[in-house]
């Protein structure tokens, strides 16, 4: 578990943009730390436990994409990733192996500070991090014919089988099957997810369904549909 939610660790190889960034962090009131090379930032990371990392995409030595992957399994808190890319790929693929989010360069601070802001929140809510709570140990596993999400545990099990979903992964499939029969909106879904307003251009929604959607198989048409022009709907049924 990460030792403080408030301290984040910048891993990016400008100096200048690292400066700007860890100035501004730091002026409100965040512990902030700086590592450069993309070569000593695993250790870096597993070292001080930070409540966030900043990571970069492209990185002298080891890019962000290696990085985030073989330090997922050792680290719970927040990955931010940093990329100058318009190519989705990139996203998609950082979600998959753990990332949380990313922010586009060239970074505005105000809205870095607020994306920050908003994913240290949901974290800090996360059963995975709160203390065990009477709330957290109570919460009802649900049972859909195969599908088994239990918010307890945060896991999920498809006849009889345990699947691997991120953090995000989970918080959307839980939430639409807390909300089953109900058509949730992406606007719903990403102001649930990252605690801040869908701009209309963040594929965030839409790759994280995509995921979920290619754990579940051939069994998510089964629960997950898409109901075009409003939303994603959890099926209600018989069946389920």
């Amino acid at each position: 578990m990460s030792k403080s939610l408030n301290s984040i660790l910048i891993v990016e190889d400008d100096i200048e943009l690292a400066t700007l960034i860890k100035d501004y962090l730091a002026s409100r009131h965040f512990e902030v730390f700086v590592e450069h090379s993309g070569t000593t930032a695993v250790e870096r990371i597993l070292e001080l436990q930070p409540g966030m990392v900043i990571l970069d995409l492209m990185l002298p030595g080891k890019d962000g994409i290696s990085i985030c992957r073989e330090v997922r399994p050792n680290y719970e808190g927040v990955i931010l990733m940093l990329t100058a890319s318009n190519d989705s790929v990139d996203q998609i693929l950082g979600l998959e192996i753990g990332a949380d989010d990313f922010v586009q360069k060239p970074v505005e601070p105000r809205i870095l500070l607020a994306r920050v802001r908003a994913l240290l929140r949901r974290y800090e809510a996360s059963p995975t991090v709160t203390a065990s709570t009477e709330t957290n140990h109570s919460a009802t596993a649900m049972q859909f014919s195969g599908l088994l999400i239990n918010p307890s545990s945060r896991s999920v099990t498809l006849d009889q089988r345990e699947l691997e979903f991120t953090a995000p992964e989970f918080d959307m499939l839980a939430y639409l099957a807390t909300n089953a029969g109900q058509i949730i909106s992406r606007d719903q879904l990403f102001r649930q997810l990252r605690n801040i307003d869908y701009d209309g251009q963040n594929r965030f929604v839409d790759i994280t369904m995509s995921h979920i959607r290619k754990k579940l198989g051939d069994s998510a048409g089964k629960y997950l549909k898409t109901v075009r022009g409003k939303g994603y709907l959890f099926v209600l049924s018989s069946e389920n």
